[in-house]
């Protein structure tokens, strides 16, 4: 081993040093333990393509990882706080029950005062509102929210003005319906589970009961064609539905946001009526269709008080005709919850009919 101090040994050091580096310094020591320099020198040069290919992929690793990190990083500072303020509001199983308002949406005696009450009045489902994350898209709607409820998120929208009560199908109107949908995808991709539902849905029983446990997605209808699996006949109405958090359906909410653009100047709920049979076909994503006599509305009206878990202002127009007429869907189940067992068996009981959505359809 005399050789180390020599001429030779330094060359050879350097060599190695050379060839290897740091990503293998094991291979450096067996080197200067060995006298068989020649042979050393040949091994060094194969070990070295080796060396030169897991250096490769070793960076090609580290610049997806650095990607992903940096993906990561935008999407935090995107959603400043949403990380730490979703634990909080989860249920054990990891699920959120999210709905989002505006100023007019969240002012006294409009949606969010009604969507809160329906919780309080509902069969034993008030325990629900403490998993209830208010997302509000302008800051008056936020400063609202917070004075009547423990959870609010501000999700600010600068693209319109969703101040104001928009009507349907506005810039203003769109630009909410698709803001959801990017805060959506992050509550999944932080393992959360979601229940979206608009604040013009009254919530009277638990839902929860009706969500199948192998579905991916559980969607509200406009219409329902009696089969839940049927995905071409069902009209799905995207005020209201669950998404369990896979990488499927992460994958299937950036699908959907990409696919605006094909269907311009569509609504997220347009879209989406378009692409479910790609869903489900390419992204082999399992859909599920609430009927409507359980998860009603007032486009497939019906009478089934018995049975229904929530009720939603849909195919209505106008604020005013929302709130108008869902306070009177609010007294009726106060009057249905009343009666006696043996009144609500003997009795039908009927909604009364939203006078001031009809004139509005």
């Amino acid at each position: 081993m005399g050789w180390l101090g020599s001429g030779i040994g330094r060359n050879h050091v350097a060599v190695s040093s050379f060839l290897v580096g740091a990503a293998l310094p094991t291979l450096l020591l067996f080197v200067l333990a060995s006298d068989r320099v020649g042979e050393q020198l040949t091994s060094i040069s194969s070990w070295g393509n080796g060396a030169l290919l897991a250096l490769q992929a070793a960076g090609s690793a580290n610049a997806s990882a650095g990607h992903a990190a940096a993906l990561a990083q935008e999407q935090q500072e995107k959603f400043p706080g949403l990380a730490k303020l979703l634990p909080e509001v989860a249920t054990d199983d990891r699920t959120v029950i999210i709905t989002s308002v505006n100023e007019a949406w969240a002012r006294p005696g409009s949606l969010l005062d009604l969507f809160r009450e329906s919780f309080k009045n509902g069969d034993g489902i008030a325990h629900l509102l403490d998993h209830v994350l208010v997302v509000a898209v302008d800051p008056a709607g936020f400063d609202r929210c917070k004075a009547v409820h423990p959870h609010c998120y501000l999700l600010e929208v600068t693209s319109a003005n969703l101040s104001s009560a928009n009507r349907f199908m506005s810039k203003g109107y769109l630009e909410l319906v698709w803001a959801k949908l990017s805060l959506q995808q992050r509550v999944l991709e932080l393992g959360y589970n979601f229940l979206f539902t608009d604040a013009d849905i009254m919530w009277f029983r638990d839902p929860f009961r009706h969500i199948k446990l192998y579905a991916d997605m559980a969607v509200s209808c406009d219409r329902f064609s009696g089969d839940a699996d049927d995905v071409i006949r069902n009209a799905p109405n995207t005020g209201f539905y669950y998404v369990k958090s896979t990488n499927r359906t992460v994958e299937m909410l950036r699908y959907w946001q990409a696919a605006r653009s094909r269907f311009r100047p569509d609504h997220d709920q347009g879209v989406f009526n378009s692409i479910k049979p790609e869903l489900a076909g390419k992204l082999h994503v399992k859909i599920v269709f609430l009927e409507t006599a359980v998860f009603g509305g007032f486009c497939q009206y019906r009478d089934d008080v018995d049975r229904v878990c929530t009720m939603h202002a849909n195919c209505c127009i106008g604020l005013e005709n929302k709130v108008h007429d869902l306070r009177n869907v609010i007294a009726d189940w106060k009057n249905y919850t009343r009666l006696t067992p043996s009144e609500k068996k003997s009795a039908r009981f009927k909604w009364t009919f939203p006078a001031k959505c009809k004139a509005s359809m």
